[in-house]
């Protein structure tokens, strides 16, 4: 009986082995096709900053 068992363990370990190997190689895969299609960044060119003037509401007395 327990060499059915550990025979048994040994098989679902081995599968969920290859599956966590297949799921990572998915998820590798997947990241490699978004880096590979992502758009190139470039930052915009520095402005010269704006100074602006806020009209405020007036006080009450």
């Amino acid at each position: 009986m327990e060499l059915g068992l550990d025979a048994k363990s040994r098989r679902l370990a081995r599968q969920a082995r290859r599956q966590r190997r297949q799921r990572a190689q998915w998820w590798f895969a997947h990241m490699r096709r978004v880096v590979s299609a992502a758009l190139e960044w470039r930052p915009e060119a520095q402005t010269r900053p704006a100074q602006g003037c806020l009209a405020l509401a007036a006080k009450r007395p």
